[in-house]
């Protein structure tokens, strides 16, 4: 089978998650990250596992030309690429203190313009062969303003949107497109972003494992769903956040 599965992301978190779900699935696998050896590790294990092909990739989605590079090696590899999955993101700095612009430019290359890029390469593709999955990961903290950082948030935001826009234009042509909204998951994006104090001092009723957030993902894509918010706790929270009604009373500004 020459189907493959693209995953950005793919050495830590959700996005080697995603790599073990989809190879079990019998996908064939297209590794990006940074960490070449946690690649290698990665594919080996799950090769072994599945038998499947996996190949790797290191490539910095904060640099401009990462998603042709990306894109350019699945054609020289000749592989058709019917899954997408846009994984990899960091928690970013906050806009107002942080006064190196070029570091948020790096985070917008990272969170949504490579986003729109990797689908803009890969998708015309799966519409010529009338099949194709894609999947944005966004989170919660896209769906309602809150204060501080105004970074993270919006660029979620923007994936969501990305993603219903996309999920209605490619649906004839039978693409499917999705945005998952997980919330509070256990994986090391928090300690990778010195978030490990915060997420101590949490209610532990707040936090999904990865492996319950990917499958639901990798389900609500399939079923055809444009935004899917993963949790059922979440599931409950997000339509008050959405509510006409209620949303104002989340807009708390930040105290100086």
């Amino acid at each position: 089978m020459n189907n493959y599965a693209v995953i950005t992301g793919a050495s830590a978190g959700l996005g080697a998650e995603f790599s073990k779900q989809l190879a079990a699935k019998g996908l064939n696998l297209v590794l990006i990250a940074r960490r070449l050896e946690k690649l290698k590790q990665i594919a080996e294990e799950l090769s072994g596992a599945y038998g499947i092909d996996v190949k790797i990739m290191a490539a910095d989605l904060t640099q401009s030309d990462a998603p042709s590079l990306i894109h350019q090696f699945c054609e020289s590899e000749n592989i058709t690429v019917s899954w997408l999955v846009n994984n990899a993101g960091v928690a970013g700095e906050d806009l107002i203190t942080e006064r190196d612009w070029n570091k948020h430019v790096s985070f917008y290359q990272l969170m949504m313009t490579s986003v729109a890029h990797l689908c803009h390469l890969f998708a015309p593709a799966m519409v010529a062969n009338k099949e194709g999955h894609i999947l944005n990961i966004a989170s919660v903290a896209g769906r309602i303003p809150r204060s501080g950082g105004c970074n993270y948030g919006p660029s979620k935001a923007y994936i969501v949107a990305l993603s219903e826009d996309l999920a209605l234009t490619l649906a004839p042509h039978g693409v499917k497109v999705s945005a998952l909204c997980p919330g509070y998951t256990h994986t090391d994006f928090h300690e990778t972003a010195g978030l490990s104090e915060m997420k101590a001092k949490m209610p532990k009723w707040l936090w999904y494992d990865a492996s319950t957030v990917v499958r639901e993902g990798i389900t609500a894509l399939e079923k055809g769903k444009s935004v899917y918010v993963s949790g059922r706790l979440y599931r409950w929270i997000d339509p008050i956040l959405q509510s006409v009604w209620t949303r104002r009373l989340f807009k708390i500004p930040a105290r100086l």
